[in-house]
């Protein structure tokens, strides 16, 4: 398992890009930034909502903007797929899935944005994993309910956007992480690397299981 050594304070273990060139919106989507409010895990591909960044804007607005690209385009990846097929681990012997991926953004998400920013004390278990069980946001995805793990990491989505609405960059965390102040700049710049190095892993397991490819 490729894991950061940023995002918890569990066991790291972390690396690959992603393509999605700046422009606009994707040909055939609405022009809305972020990650679509409903996500069909169906059979049938629905139109994709997805913007590209300002190629000009200010700091606070350039960095929004690219994490919400990434965001949308986990999203997007699992679009138009079966429960089955989100649970499917299609590049052996990794564990990797794309509703795997999507557990393991909701846990990123909630622990930088809840924990770190707003100070929120949480449970040191995540939501999907636990001390016997390290890495079961991608371990035990057989049986998982891809509505209900996709509402959850909406839920987070619309959590972190809440938080950081009107804050500078160089607002502090209320929250430590090992002891370390953190800037919400600083977390906005990871959640970016945290998404695009994921949606590398998402770009190939698409491509095994159906074949699509694409931004």
């Amino acid at each position: 398992m490729i894991r950061s050594s940023y995002h918890t304070d569990r066991p790291a273990r972390g690396r690959a890009p992603t393509r999605g060139p700046p422009g606009g919106a994707e040909k055939g989507s609405p022009a809305t930034t972020g990650l679509p409010h409903h996500v069909r895990m169906t059979n049938t591909r629905p139109a994709t909502v997805r913007t590209s960044p300002p190629f000009a804007a200010d700091e606070a607005t350039m960095l929004g903007a690219w994490l919400d690209f990434h965001r949308a385009t986990l999203a997007l990846k699992c679009e138009g797929l079966g429960a089955e097929q989100l649970r499917e681990r299609a590049c052996p012997p990794s564990s990797l899935s794309l509703l795997g991926l999507v557990r393991h953004m909701a846990e990123v998400e909630r622990h930088w944005f809840r924990e770190v920013l707003a100070g929120q004390e949480l449970d040191p278990s995540g939501r999907y994993w636990t001390e016997e069980f390290p890495d079961g946001d991608f371990d035990l995805v057989d049986g998982a309910d891809p509505v209900a793990d996709t509402a959850a990491w909406q839920a987070e989505v619309a959590f972190a956007r809440s938080a950081v609405e009107g804050l500078p960059l160089d607002t502090v965390g209320a929250g430590r992480w090992r002891d370390n102040e953190v800037t919400l700049r600083w977390i906005l710049v990871h959640m970016i690397e945290e998404y695009a190095r994921h949606n590398g892993h998402a770009d190939l397991l698409r491509e095994r299981i159906d074949g699509s490819t694409g931004e």
